[in-house]
């Protein structure tokens, strides 16, 4: 299967996009993943307690928001090496309509399924 140099360009431009975005939310929520304070004059216990438990929300925000970095910034390398769009476990070209779900999986459906969870 190959991709139009045109869209292509466009899927890669997408991808960049969508990592700057990223890179915006990691900037922008980093307070929020600060260690909650101890002082116990100034946060109640049940107040600590809702604090602590946003912070472990927003960190693992940040978790699956570094995991999708590294999908795009995978994908990237995949579509400068040329090997965008064909499964990197087999070879065989996926399906342009995963492509379009997902442009950053790197394997066909028949390799996906047969992956151990």
């Amino acid at each position: 299967m190959t991709i139009p140099t045109g869209e292509l360009k466009a899927l890669r431009q997408s991808l960049l996009d969508r990592l700057a975005a990223l890179r915006d939310l990691q900037d922008s929520t980093a307070e929020s993943r600060k260690p909650v304070e101890l002082d116990q004059t100034s946060v109640g216990r049940l107040s600590r307690v809702d604090a602590m438990q946003r912070q472990a929300m927003a960190l693992e925000v940040e978790r699956r928001r570094g995991q999708e970095k590294l999908r795009i910034e995978a994908a990237l390398r995949r579509v400068d090496a040329g090997d965008f769009g064909y499964c990197i476990a087999c070879g065989e070209a996926i399906a342009s309509k995963r492509l379009a779900i997902d442009p950053t999986v790197p394997t066909c459906i028949r390799c996906a399924s047969e992956a151990p969870r």
